[in-house]
């Protein structure tokens, strides 16, 4: 299944240009706010129509503007998860839940509520009714509500942006369960570059309205991170878990760059990882540091550094992985740092957030 995008929008002054192809897996549609994200969005779900251009999903014309064609959003057979979970308020979860497949043929529900309640574990909700919920179990609610309607494509338009840290934690391991194992595309909008280095398969980044850049994350989002100016610039370690220390709270993992401690995370021994440290945490230092609490230490040498305005950008190389580190020019002076000088890395465990791990099998 794949989705063609071909479309130049024009709205309020903001103008959206874009050729795009979207397969399976989760895509992320990445970039500040007024980029375009959801607009793009909105004309894939048919709830605006674009001025110019085409959208068609497995081989099927959604829209045509040239041609006057429009398919209106119910025939598109489409799930959008919103910001909010914009349940009703009258019906229980169960009934919410059930809704979602009136607009369904009966031959084509591939969904049971028996297997996406299970999915998303909310067996206990089914007899609440919205205004009993707290805001995690309403978007868990949504997502299952989306795939009641056994849908050929997921929209979800920063489903988690509502939430505080605890409850995105908790609801992240559902929507990597969705990615896997439902097994339709998920086109998902979202600024936060922790949440898309987890979950998306491909990134597609948005700026004024453009794709400036499409790939896989870690290809991706080292390049624009630090470009895009709201966004906070990190790196992408590929790593395996080896164990786990409940009684420390700690999860352990190896990369070719050495050991990593990380906050615990329920992932099995011998998940492949993607974790992202950001380039502000880590601390460089010419020796082996004693009697500090930092457990996170990787060691290599200097390969470039990059004046970036008020700091230094130092790429150092760990045993072939590379990782960018940002100091103070003055502590770049300090450390005598140049091509070619041994230094140490070090951050902390908890600098690395839940969040910031994406689980790659």
């Amino acid at each position: 299944m794949r989705l063609r995008i071909d479309v130049r929008h024009r709205r309020d002054g903001f103008e959206l240009v874009d050729d795009l192809a979207i397969g399976a897996g989760l895509t992320a549609l990445f970039g500040p706010s007024g980029s375009g994200k959801t607009t793009l969005v909105n004309l894939v779900a048919g709830l605006e129509k674009p001025q110019h251009g085409r959208i068609a999903f497995d081989g099927e014309t959604w829209s045509d503007a040239e041609r006057g064609i429009f398919v209106p959003p119910h025939r598109r057979r489409i799930g959008y998860v919103f910001q909010e979970g914009r349940l009703f308020p009258h019906l229980t979860v169960r009934q919410n839940l059930a809704y979602a497949r009136r607009f369904t043929p009966a031959a084509e529900r591939r969904e049971s509520l028996e297997r996406v309640v299970d999915l998303l574990g909310i067996g206990r909700l089914l007899d609440r009714r919205p205004a009993n919920l707290s805001g995690g179990e309403k978007q868990r609610v949504a997502l299952g509500r989306a795939l009641m309607a056994s849908p050929r494509l997921l929209l979800m338009d920063e489903p988690l942006s509502a939430l505080d840290n605890e409850r995105k934690a908790a609801i992240l391991p559902d929507i990597e369960r969705i990615r896997d194992e439902v097994g339709i595309p998920i086109l998902y909008v979202s600024h936060a570059i922790e949440e898309v280095a987890r979950l998306a398969t491909r990134v597609v980044v948005l700026a004024q309205g453009r794709a400036t850049a499409i790939g896989a994350p870690d290809e991706v989002l080292n390049v624009v991170s630090s470009a895009t100016g709201a966004l906070q610039p990190g790196n992408f370690l590929h790593a395996v878990v080896t164990g786990h220390s409940p009684e420390e709270g700690l999860t352990l993992a190896d990369s070719r760059a050495g050991p990593l401690f990380l906050r615990q995370a329920d992932m099995a021994v011998g998940t492949h990882i993607r974790v992202f440290v950001p380039t502000s945490e880590i601390v460089l230092s010419t020796t082996v540091p004693d009697g500090i609490s930092t457990l996170n230490r990787l060691s290599g040498h200097v390969v470039a550094l990059t004046d970036s305005g008020h700091s230094a950008m130092v790429t150092v190389d760990c045993s072939g992985e590379q990782l960018v580190a940002e100091v103070t020019r003055r502590s770049a002076a300090g450390l005598g740092l140049a091509p070619g000088k041994p230094v140490h890395l070090l951050f902390k465990a908890v600098s690395i957030a839940t969040e910031g791990l994406f689980r790659q099998s």
